[in-house]
Parts: C-alpha cells; sequence; structure tokens
C-alpha cells in the first residue's frame, strides 16, 4: 500500500521529501504530502521505505485507502523507472 502523512505529527521538516526515490513527496499546505500514484514503499529502490526511516516522529505511515500489494507496487515503480530493472523485488 502507498504511504501517507499524518499532518497532526509533521513536523514539515523536509527530512522525508529527499530521501524518495520516485518523487513522491512534496511540501503541501500543512504540512508534507505523499503522492500515492508515486509511492511505492520504496519497492523497487530500497528493502524498505526510506521516509519512514528519514522521519523523525513517524509521521509516515500506511495509508489504508491505497492498498496494494508487492507486486503492484513493484508494478507500479516499472511504470515510474521503465529504464531500470528492479534492484530490490
Amino acid at each position: 500500500m502507498a504511504l501517507k502523512i499524518i499532518a497532526d505529527e509533521c513536523l514539515s521538516c523536509g527530512a522525508c521529501e529527499p530521501e524518495c526515490a520516485n518523487e513522491a513527496i512534496s511540501e503541501g499546505e500543512i504540512s508534507y504530502v505523499i503522492e500515492p500514484d508515486k509511492c511505492t514503499e520504496c519497492v523497487g529502490n530500497f528493502e524498505s521505505p526510506k521516509c519512514t526511516e528519514g522521519c523523525p516522529v513517524d509521521a509516515c505511515v500506511p495509508d489504508p485507502g491505497h492498498r496494494e500489494t508487492r507486486e503492484q507496487l513493484l508494478e507500479k515503480w516499472q511504470k515510474l523507472h521503465p529504464e531500470n530493472t528492479p534492484a530490490c523485488t
């Protein structure tokens, strides 16, 4: 499933944004936001979501509104990065 940022928890520190290899994270009006169409939970890039590792307050959490299997996340990653092959599947 894609991740989301809990606005109430987010410090708007920006630590998560440069961690996203898919450029799915951007600054919103209140806090940073994650675009679910670009979020693959780092499947295809890393073993685990880098935004969750970089967030000092654990504001990056799974989004139950965007449930996806690992296979679906990998397929999304391949569409976002057609020039690459998966490093971590």
